[in-house]
């Protein structure tokens, strides 16, 4: 296992670091101290040709840009809160709207924006990079100074494990993710409509026209959200049901899973041989197929097109404090969040 950086760029405040992780099998997992934005997952087809199966940018303008949120951690609370404001222990909040009237992904800053420290672990099960970052009290509208941490493990059993921590010292919010774009074609080869997705999962969260859980949990059964015995991704972006419509042709849906740390969550495409399983004691996963992307948006393999690449956003329900039936995204000062993801990757042969 090697672990190597380099300078990525330079912000007013301070130089930007990428760090890339290789295993003995070759597969390299890159990251910045900006975001924490995985910027490479290069792993190897069923003939053994290397390629990077997420969309990044190979610059430091297109993470500060980045629209679409590649490849970063999100926070405080990843998704959509609904009136962009909360009440807590009888105090209001008001947060930022900059999802219309709501507000989306931690804000205008965000653990996004945000420049972590970061530093090298050698660990029994692999090489980490620890990123820490302190978000301040009232930051972006939040109570309570957040210690936060996100450390990235890759094992030489071609898994990258992320887990996240955080303490603070007053009552908040707190529900993180990762918004990396996978397609498993490499270097985006095709689109990820042909790739198969499996879900265990019998019920997902039904959506507002603002794309705010309504607090209906579905029973996916019969229906283009039923993942349960695998199903390309195809099959929702092509359907003209209004659940997928309003979402902009394909998915942006909570999926509540059904087990945890139990190869719940299985992407697989046919034509590459690369497959992807992913492990979560989170209670849900966002599948977001990129039906936003922007044509033509310069990233490190190239060009991007509408679905170029899907998000497995493993998460707390989005707008969670909003509904009492939800698992809570509360964080008291007694509390540490702790939470884990692992990404396992390998190759069908033919």
């Amino acid at each position: 296992m090697t672990v190597s950086k380099r300078l990525f760029g330079e912000t007013k405040r301070k130089a930007v670091y990428e760090y890339t992780l290789e295993n003995r099998n070759g597969m390299q997992v890159s990251c910045l101290d900006y975001g924490c934005a995985i910027t490479k997952i290069v792993t190897p087809d069923r003939n053994g040709v290397f390629a990077n199966v997420v969309l990044g940018f190979s610059d430091l303008a297109g993470y500060q840009e980045n629209a679409i949120y590649a490849g970063v951690v999100l926070g405080r609370v990843a998704g959509r809160i609904k009136g962009a404001q909360f009440e807590l222990e009888g105090v209001r909040y008001a947060l930022a709207a900059n999802d219309g009237a709501n507000h989306l992904h931690g804000g205008e800053k965000g653990f996004h924006k945000a420049l972590w420290d970061a530093k090298v672990l050698h660990e029994e099960d692999g090489e980490s990079i620890e990123f820490s970052h302190i978000s301040l009290d009232k930051e972006d509208g939040y109570p309570g100074t957040l210690q936060m941490k996100v450390r990235y493990t890759l094992t030489e059993n071609d898994e990258l494990i992320i887990r996240y921590r955080g303490e603070t010292d007053k009552t908040t919010l707190l529900n993180p993710t990762n918004h990396s774009y996978f397609n498993l074609s490499g270097d985006l080869k095709d689109e990820i409509g042909q790739h198969v997705l499996t879900l265990d999962s019998s019920r997902y969260l039904e959506l507002t026209d603002d794309l705010l859980p309504t607090g209906t949990r579905c029973d996916v059964s019969g229906s283009v959200f039923d993942f349960r015995k695998g199903r390309r991704i195809a099959d929702g972006l092509n359907d003209k049901d209004e659940r997928n419509r309003k979402v902009g042709s394909g998915y942006d849906h909570p999926f509540v899973l059904d087990s945890h740390n139990n190869g719940e969550i299985r992407l697989y495409d046919a034509a590459s041989g690369r497959k992807l399983t992913i492990e979560t004691d989170a209670p849900s996963v966002v599948l977001y197929t990129g039906n936003y992307i922007p044509e033509g948006l310069a990233v490190s393999a190239g060009k991007t097109c509408r679905y170029a690449g899907l998000c497995l956003e493993t998460q707390g329900f989005p707008d969670a404090i909003h509904h009492e039936d939800f698992p809570s995204c509360v964080l008291t000062k007694e509390q540490v969040f702790s939470t884990m993801t692992k990404y396992a990757f390998g190759v069908e042969k033919a």
